[in-house]
């Protein structure tokens, strides 16, 4: 998973540069950093193990999948937003609540999770595993 983790916020670097002789932006750069600075492992990750069923109720629960697979099954209470539209749409999530954000594996959760937090939310976590990972580890039930 931190390989992964890695490889996506290299992503996210090499696309806020345009090209390889451009000059990054000083404010994204000084963002990165300073998120970098504070970032410890795993820092904003949570299992389904480590919520208990009736903690799902103080979360801000965001579905980034498409619309087509959270009309088929997603976990109750959620609201979908696909991924690449959160950040235009960050004005409609709560500041004052955390939010539990999760995708099929947790990859565009992790890459919503560093946008978001870089815009200012600190109250944002990640689904480690993403929703498979919690369809398999019981859902709701597996914090019990």
């Amino acid at each position: 998973m931190k390989q992964a983790y890695h490889l996506i916020l290299l992503t996210l670097l090499y696309a806020a540069v345009p090209t390889a002789h451009a000059e990054a932006d000083p404010v994204v750069s000084e963002a990165l950093q300073e998120y970098f600075d504070f970032v410890d492992y795993g820092a904003g990750q949570i299992t389904a193990e480590q919520i208990p069923a009736s903690d799902y109720a103080n979360f801000y629960i965001l579905d980034l999948r498409d619309a087509d697979q959270f009309s088929k099954e997603h976990i109750p209470g959620a609201v979908n937003i696909e991924w690449r539209q959160v950040f235009s749409k960050r004005d409609e999530l709560p500041r004052d609540k955390p939010i539990l954000a999760y995708c099929n594996t947790g990859s565009f959760a992790a890459q919503v999770a560093l946008a978001l937090r870089l815009d200012g939310f600190d109250n944002v976590k990640i689904l480690y595993g993403g929703f498979d990972r919690w369809k398999t580890s019981g859902g709701m039930d597996a914090g019990k």
